[in-house]
């Protein structure tokens, strides 16, 4: 499956330039365009960074004919169509989605780098853009830096890292360089994601991020005043109520799982496990190594809330006795850490519970990004809410 492209092009301050003829590239996933900016140059001599996606002829990613928006300085005539899209203003689009926006981000990424002496920048190499990211590395004669430009909702990102950086020695995560609100200049590391970890991994990794959540357990009150979400029974009820009502409100068992969320997490709470720093969003894919040592990156989803949430997603994809295995492991950690409590207990409670977490982030995605962008998200919310009933 490979995706088939068309540019439409404006310059720095939204001016129509024109429309490139469309290409295939091989990599089918929308938010990569590394390759599709790299075929742009060859194919019609055009220097472009992508904005954001326009249209897809897919309900969902990915793969079919995609139409992103891109900045250019200019268009060779020869190549040109005209523009024939709609390039008016919306007001839940990222920063860096409009014109203009790249440009600013790597300006102060490279001034942000030489009052660290790590400049000059000699490439910027545009990889991912999405409603949840932008994403260059940049060249630097010390070596890869990694850019990362985040929207609103993802602003706490820099503060947790710093957090977790400053907590202790050698934490198992990206080393931050620099922030300034949503974007951040990370330091490369080595190695690759581990995607296709199997449970031994899965279960070092949720050893990695044990003793964080031990001392992030202490921390709650500083963590949530500098930003973090807080995803404590109070404000997770709520966030499920609107996503239910929104999305789920034929379904009769997402109904009384709702009505019943209430007295689930005060047994939950009664299990005796702390709230913390959750990580949100730790399958193995979040997670680099280079065969010595791991790194947790992409902590956008992080939140205050149940350390449950963190395994049930690490397990995920994984047969039972595999799935129950790492369970335990972990459930023999906080028990060590929190004695008297029952880890076990609270991941049947919240198995349920997370399905409906999850389909509430989506639903938030939906409200806090554009229309043309819904297709990378619209289907998560009725998957999670059919696993929730299914669950329940």
């Amino acid at each position: 499956m490979s995706r088939t492209v068309t540019l439409v092009l404006v310059d720095e301050g939204g001016a129509p330039l024109g429309v490139l003829p469309p290409f295939a590239v091989d990599i089918p996933y929308w938010p990569e365009v590394a390759e599709l900016i790299a075929a742009a140059g060859e194919r019609f001599g055009v220097e472009v960074a992508v904005l954001r996606i326009l249209s897809a002829e897919r309900p969902i990613p990915h793969g079919g004919a995609v139409t992103y928006l891109a900045q250019a300085t200019e268009i060779p005539d020869i190549h040109a169509g005209p523009v024939e899209v709609d390039l008016s203003e919306h007001p839940t689009r990222a920063d860096y989605a409009r014109p203009g926006g790249p440009t600013e981000t790597l300006r102060w990424a490279a001034l942000a780098l030489e009052e660290r002496g790590r400049g000059p920048v000699t490439q910027a190499i545009q990889q991912r853009t999405w409603n949840l990211s932008a994403i260059w590395r940049l060249e630097t004669p010390s070596g890869s830096v990694w850019l990362k430009h985040v929207p609103h909702f993802f602003d706490h990102e820099p503060t947790v890292l710093r957090w977790i950086a400053e907590s202790g020695e050698d934490q198992p995560v990206p080393p931050l360089l620099g922030s300034l609100g949503g974007r951040m200049l990370l330091d490369h590391v080595e190695g690759v994601d581990l995607y296709d970890a199997g449970p031994e991994i899965r279960d070092a990794i949720a050893a990695d991020l044990h003793p964080i959540q031990v001392m992030a357990a202490l921390n709650t009150t500083d963590l949530i005043g500098a930003g973090v979400p807080d995803r404590r029974p109070a404000n997770l009820t709520s966030d499920i109520a609107g996503a239910v009502t929104e999305h789920g409100r034929t379904d009769a068992r997402l109904d009384a799982l709702v009505a019943g969320i209430d007295e689930r997490l005060a047994k939950v709470a009664s299990c005796g496990l702390p709230d913390t720093l959750v990580h949100g969003d730790l399958h193995p894919g979040n997670v680099r190594s280079d065969g010595r040592r791991r790194t947790l990156i992409d902590w956008g989803d992080s939140f205050v809330g149940h350390p449950a949430f963190d395994i049930l997603r690490l397990t995920e994809e994984l047969d039972e006795p595999d799935a129950n295995h790492l369970i335990d492991t972990w459930a023999a950690r906080w028990r060590a850490a929190a004695p008297g409590c029952d880890p076990h207990l609270a991941v049947e409670l919240l198995r349920p519970v997370a399905a409906l977490r999850n389909a509430a982030v989506y639903a938030h995605f939906l409200d806090n990004i554009e229309p043309a962008e819904h297709p990378y998200h619209a289907a998560d919310v009725g998957f999670w809410l059919s696993r929730a009933a299914e669950f329940a």
